[in-house]
C-alpha cells in the first residue's frame, strides 16, 4: 500500500469556484502504518501547470499530482496535544 493511487483511494469530488480562485477537490480516505485516515484536499488551479482552456481530464490529472505529492510529505500535529 505504498502507492495509494494504485489503491484508488483519492477520488475527484469536484470543482469549485470561489472569490479566491478555482478549485480541484479530492477525498482520500485509507489506511497506511495501520492508522486509517480520511482527509480532503482542495488544489488550487494557479498553482497547477495547466490552461484554463485545457481538457477537464487533464487539469484534475495534474492537480491530482500536486494532491498526492503534498499529501505525502504533510505532517500532522494534534490540536491542543502541546497543553497536556
Amino acid at each position: 500500500m505504498k502507492n495509494i493511487v494504485e489503491n484508488n483511494l483519492i477520488r475527484f469530488m469536484n470543482i469549485t469556484k470561489k472569490k479566491t480562485g478555482m478549485f480541484v477537490n479530492f477525498k482520500v480516505k485509507g489506511i497506511r502504518g495501520g492508522t486509517a485516515f480520511g482527509a480532503s484536499i482542495a488544489v488550487d488551479i494557479a498553482a497547477a501547470p495547466v490552461d484554463p482552456t485545457d481538457s477537464l481530464e487533464k487539469i484534475i490529472e495534474e492537480c491530482a499530482r500536486i494532491a498526492v505529492r503534498d499529501f505525502k510529505t504533510s505532517e500532522f500535529q494534534f490540536e491542543g496535544l502541546l497543553s497536556v
